[in-house]
């Protein structure tokens, strides 16, 4: 299939090229872009795009018909040209107010797509406004211990039951499956999991073969997605798959594909590439796995979907449900325990979600809406300038506005004047911007890892109504207040006082002219003060101590084609012991989890010791006896894991470690005293052998929890440490590699750095610093844009004082100062300004963060200096100019 062009450049080129160029110049482009994609998909997207802007010319440009009378056309028309001459004239004044146009408009396009995508996840599904979240507080002696995504699969079930409001209910669930073999393929990575019936009516995941009412109510039906019917089973036409057998590894078990789904909406929260009946979880003989998955309310492992009937209240349901608590939870206040449910709307799952376990990626509100205000901020700096800048001019321009009127010009003709000058640099502005868009497009989507495009502010499926029309409509205000004011000002000139030489500037319009730098200037250290609070806290972040190394630790992915069980520790053990004599490797240990996972928790975990049994809430991590050491994690007391207290059969492990956090809510007062002691946990006796120093299991965005260390090793979900020297990686990733294959032939050998895969868990907050950092960089540049104008404007006009100050013995210094004080003195107070707006909006993101910095003074302190220091070198370069200049000549030119 041959690569496809982007659309945004394509479509842009058929809008404006002639029909008798159109053909051949798309045929060249389309013909380069193909040639080029073979080599490098990027450079040949971008270099597309060029050559539409290069095309961009007055011959290829199609002829546009301006339905208007032949005197509005002609009036036009001067208009038009006497505008141009206008803006050639003064190119210097020109270039300022379309570069900050362009750079507003484009920064505002780029963030918007951004914007629209977050906005537009989960938008798809028919039934939104009816569709909840079932979400679970667990809190124990009144602490919070748990702000779980996923809960009980008894409580939809329950709530359908109960509570007449509910429509229906819908349970999801990840069901692993290492291998699937259909036909004569084995495939070793998919996503499944397993749904309730009503999945198809509530979500809108349509079908394209199979009957949605049918296709999951039976044991062992499952439905394939598009996708991986053809990228992953290979087969053309997928609807041939329906009726086939497909195999699990799990339990061997046949299972009849009822249904294929149509592709997965790229804004979707879930994903999937096999959807299973959920009936078929509780109905296998032999899977003791999921006994009580149709009606269980000890372990929260299943995300709970409802469906409200029409005009519901979700928070009635959650009052209703608050008063079966007891009856669902009979033994939960005598153990200080207290379940709290309530309703997550769906189209808030994504931006507003704060749980743990969820079920996809999500976004985060605060950084869309910031973007959306900076988007919003830059926009109104671009105009401020045009406005600033053309009613500063008001006196080079009093005298042309002075004869236009004596000569017969009224005030509406000069008005129609003045906003064809604004509409035309608004244009201009437009047209570059849009051409900046589609070139800097793929840099952006780099920047923040999404596949976004121009289209998006209008494509049916991403844009959202309300951002968009919020777009347009300010832009098209904007663009008419900044053309209407300037109009107004300069048309209302009094032609004899001006002709006369008895014209001043009014004190209304100096004032706001300052108003306008100021506020140009207090968004610009705002948003450089936000900067530096990001980059501080990231930098906080990544550098504090976690209570483990992870320094050059390489992560080797699950041995998917393995068996679990004795087997696996078996295999496992050779391969680290062989990976440990290699040259080059520190070493190598085998874990359930590994730092920055996800740990699933169990509950009730108590004393043995006391009479009075306070119940938990803990985390748990199967380890190696290697782990602790290659990790050097501090041991307190007792000591490590050995040999003999590992077991393939869970039922026969009886040891296990705690941290320090574990140690406190369980009541110990100090590790010795813990050590040889014992605590209930999975419903049986397990002795305490050693303490561990806490350890941050998860980013500092969240707390350090308690931990069970237990000596299990499940061979499907493990994963290996090795920890390499870096000096000699190529060569060492590649022994390992050949040890790889050798105890575990036929998997993938895949591999990354931990330290990569922790940080991730800031990609958010990355991506907010860097997007931050560079709209406040382009916020400053737009405003020293401006103050570049305003001081050559000024000196300029003080021309004659700078000349008469000169010959009266005036130094340099002193005149630079001169005109340097009043653009000063406004820097300064936007200082005052923007200092406390940007302490409140950044302390408000501090909040996200357990550990967190302390707004330091000096932050504001520099922010304030840097900003001072741009502006002095912006308008010392041409009050400086005007300083030096020989005074007879400026006095001889007055």
């Amino acid at each position: 299939m041959k690569p496809a062009p982007p659309k945004g450049p394509l479509m842009f080129l058929r809008w404006f090229c002639r029909e008798d160029y159109l053909d051949e110049i798309e045929g060249d482009i389309v013909e380069l872009f193909n040639r080029q994609y073979q080599q490098s998909p990027g450079k040949a997207k971008r270099q597309f795009t060029w050559n539409v802007i290069r095309h961009l010319r007055l011959e290829f440009i199609k002829p546009f018909r301006l339905a208007k009378q032949t005197n509005s056309r002609d009036m036009f028309r001067t208009y038009l040209k006497v505008s141009s001459r206008n803006l050639l004239k003064h190119k210097f004044f020109s270039f300022i107010s379309v570069a900050g146009l362009a750079i507003g408009l484009c920064v505002c396009m780029l963030i918007i797509q951004y914007v629209n995508a977050e906005l537009s996840v989960d938008r798809f599904h028919t039934k939104l406004d009816k569709l909840y979240k079932v979400v679970n507080d667990r809190y124990q002696q009144g602490s919070r211990v748990q702000h779980s995504a996923m809960t009980y699969s008894g409580i939809g079930k329950a709530m359908k039951e109960e509570i007449p409001e509910v429509e229906t209910y819908c349970r999801v669930t990840p069901y692993r499956v290492e291998v699937i073999s259909w036909s004569d393929k084995k495939i070793a990575d998919q996503r499944t999991i397993a749904v309730d019936a009503s999945f198809l009516s509530m979500f809108t995941y349509p079908l394209l073969a199979g009957d949605p009412q049918s296709a999951l109510r039976e044991p062992n039906s499952i439905i394939v997605s598009e996708k991986m019917a053809r990228e992953q089973l290979g087969v053309k036409e997928p609807q041939s798959l329906l009726g086939q057998i497909m195999v699990f590894d799990t339990d061997s078990l046949p299972y009849k594909i009822t249904g294929i789904s149509k592709d997965i909406p790229g804004n979707s929260q879930l994903h999937f590439d096999l959807l299973l009946s959920y009936v078929s979880l509780y109905s296998q003989s032999g899977n003791n796995q999921f006994t009580q998955a149709d009606h269980d309310f000890t372990r929260p492992s299943f995300w709970q979907y409802i469906q409200l009937k029409e005009g519901a209240d979700h928070k009635t349901v959650e009052r209703k449900w608050a008063g079966l608590n007891t009856k669902y939870f009979p033994k939960a206040a005598a153990s200080g325990i207290r379940e709290v449910f309530y309703l997550q709307p769906l189209e808030k799952a994504y931006l507003y979600s704060d749980f743990e376990y969820e079920i996809g990626r999500t976004g985060n509100y605060r950084i869309v809406w910031s973007l959306l205000v900076i988007a919003l901020f830059i926009l109104v700096l671009a105009w401020m300038n045009y406005i600033n800048l053309s009613t500063a001019r008001s006196m080079e321009r009093a005298k042309e506005v002075g004869i236009r009127k004596v000569t017969g010009a009224s005030r509406l003709e000069l008005i129609k004047q003045f906003l064809t000058e604004a509409l035309l640099i608004n244009i201009i502005a437009i047209i570059i911007a849009v051409c900046l868009t589609l070139l800097l497009q793929n840099v952006f989507n780099e920047l923040v890892n999404r596949e976004l495009s121009i289209g998006m502010l209008f494509s049916k499926q991403t844009a959202n109504t309300g951002i968009t029309t919020l777009f347009v409509l300010f832009s098209v205000a904007g663009i008419f207040l900044s053309g209407f004011y300037p109009a107004f000002v300069l048309s209302a000139y009094k032609p004899m006082k001006v002709l006369k030489g008895k014209f001043t500037r009014s004190v209304s319009g100096v004032f706001l002219r300052k108003s306008m730098v100021t506020t140009q200037f207090a968004i610009s250290i705002l948003l450089m003060i936000g900067s530096f609070v990001v980059y501080r806290q990231l930098r906080f972040m990544t550098s504090q101590s976690l209570g483990y190394n992870m320094e050059q630790m390489l992560i080797l992915r699950k041995p998917v084609l393995s068996n679990a069980g004795e087997a696996f520790m078996t295999h496992a053990d050779g391969f680290i012991n062989t990976v440990q004599q290699l040259a080059h490797v520190k070493g190598a240990a085998v874990s359930g989890r590994i730092p920055g996972d996800e740990v699933f928790k169990i509950n009730n975990v108590s004393r043995t010791d006391i009479a009075v049994k306070s119940q938990g809430t803990m985390a748990n991590m199967g380890v190696d006896l290697r782990f602790i050491n290659l990790y050097q994690m501090k041991l307190l007391a007792g000591r490590n894991f050995s040999l003999l207290d590992y077991n393939a059969d869970f039922a026969k492990l009886d040891n296990l470690i705690i941290n320090e956090t574990a140690l406190r809510q369980l009541g110990f007062a100090s590790p010795e005293e813990a050590v040889g002691k014992s605590v209930m946990a999975f419903n049986r006796t397990w002795e305490i052998i050693g303490v561990v120093a806490d350890f941050h299991q998860k980013s500092l965005k969240s707390g350090i929890e308690p931990v069970l260390l237990l000596p299990n090793l499940l061979g499907r979900y493990s994963q290996f440490s090795v920890k390499v020297d870096p000096q000699h990686l190529p060569e060492t990733i590649e022994a390992i590699q050949k040890v790889y294959a050798s105890y575990f032939p036929g998997n993938v050998f895949d591999y990354y750095f931990l330290d990569e895969k922790f940080n991730r868990q800031y990609s958010n907050d990355y991506l907010f610093g860097k997007v931050f950092s560079l709209f406040a960089a382009l916020a400053i540049l737009i405003a020293c844009l401006g103050l570049s104008g305003l001081s050559l404007l000024t000196s300029t006009q003080r021309t004659r004082e700078i000349g008469i100050r000169k010959v009266l013995g005036a130094s340099a210094t002193s005149i630079v100062l001169l005109l340097s004080k009043d653009f000063i003195k406004l820097v300064l107070l936007a200082i005052i300004i923007a200092s406390p707006v940007a302490w409140y909006m950044m302390h408000l993101w501090l909040q996200d963060f357990v550990y967190r910095i302390d707004i330091s003074w000096w932050i504001f302190a520099s922010a304030g200096l840097l900003s001072l220091v741009i502006a002095l070198l912006v308008i010392g370069f041409h009050t400086a100019r005007s300083a030096i200049a020989n005074p007879t000549k400026s006095l001889r030119a007055e």
